[in-house]
């Protein structure tokens, strides 16, 4: 991958298994790989400045080599729960990998794109950008594309 590519697109939804089911079935997406994400597991979670104690369960299958991730959130408060009380489900977010997202991330900084959250699970490490306003209702996400565990379970099964 190189710098800047776009490596995902995400969205957010109130029922992931319902969410999964209609993009099984009605557009053939997936197989799907599920995660949740908690204290176990999401390392470093930053929110607003503060450290983060959120739940959320995600969904990822490959599709023309960009990953699709649907996100639920499940408890805490994160930029989740922001973005679904303002505009309710949908597009969330794109993902760019940056190889060394510290230096990514001071670039976006410079040029008016604040972090509002972070985090990392494994040796995947993300940060979401303040650029709903700057483009188009989306939030920028910059990562590294880095391991993480494998999957709890998949959908559908095989």
């Amino acid at each position: 991958m190189k710098d800047g590519e776009l490596v995902q697109v995400a969205h957010l939804v109130r029922d992931l298994d319902a969410a999964l089911e209609k993009y099984w079935r009605d557009f053939g997406m997936g197989p799907w790989d599920l995660y949740t994400y908690d204290e176990k597991n999401l390392q470093d979670s930053i929110y607003r400045g503060n450290p983060s104690d959120h739940t959320y369960r995600i969904a990822v299958c490959w599709q023309n080599g960009v990953q699709m991730e649907v996100m639920q959130p499940v408890s805490g408060y994160s930029i989740y729960d922001e973005f679904l009380e303002k505009h309710g489900e949908g597009l969330h977010h794109i993902k760019l990998f940056y190889n060394d997202c510290d230096k990514a991330v001071r670039e976006y900084e410079s040029k008016g794109y604040a972090v509002i959250q972070s985090g990392r699970v494994g040796d995947d490490v993300f940060y979401y950008l303040d650029s709903e306003a700057k483009v188009a209702g989306a939030v920028l996400e910059l990562g590294n594309a880095g391991t993480i565990p494998p999957p709890e379970a998949r959908y559908p099964k095989q």
